[in-house]
């Protein structure tokens, strides 16, 4: 009679976790507070097992992950044009996202999962046009709330 009892506890602690993750919606913008071409917001932080929602405001943006710019072990991800996608983050660490098309122009955001596990791999990845004095902004950010 225990074993029921212990397995429906496991299960309503299992839920109660995933009633816990929060849900990120990130919109790709052709026009947003800081310019043209972004995410908005463009530094996201999230704990692990948190969902990130890319959604095309504007049409012909996509959201995936910057090669070498993701924790160890984590999955990479890559959406389609115009097609708004969820991801689910559960490695800590940084994760480095463009939107391919206009990842020049430093359309580009910044998610930090838990604690900053990839920190120097993260900031080493040579960055094009624009994205990188926008990463270099986003680590700032990122650094500002991580002390807090």
């Amino acid at each position: 009679m225990k074993l029921p009892l212990i397995a429906a506890a496991v299960a309503l602690l299992s839920l109660a976790g995933a009633a816990n993750a929060e849900e990120h919606v990130v919109q790709m913008l052709n026009k947003g507070e800081k310019g043209a071409m972004v995410f908005q917001p463009a530094f996201i932080r999230a704990a692990p097992g948190d969902t990130i929602k890319f959604v095309p405001t504007d049409k012909s943006h996509d959201a995936e992950t910057i090669k070498d710019m993701i924790p160890d072990g984590a999955e990479p991800f890559k959406g389609k044009p115009s097609e708004e996608i969820t991801v689910t983050l559960t490695k800590e660490g940084f994760y480095g996202v463009k939107c391919a098309p206009h990842y020049g122009m430093g359309m580009v955001a910044l998610i930090l999962v838990g604690k900053p596990v990839n920190l120097d791999a993260a900031q080493a990845v040579k960055q094009i046009g624009k994205a990188k004095p926008v990463f270099a902004e986003l680590f700032a950010e990122a650094s500002k709330a991580a002390a807090n």
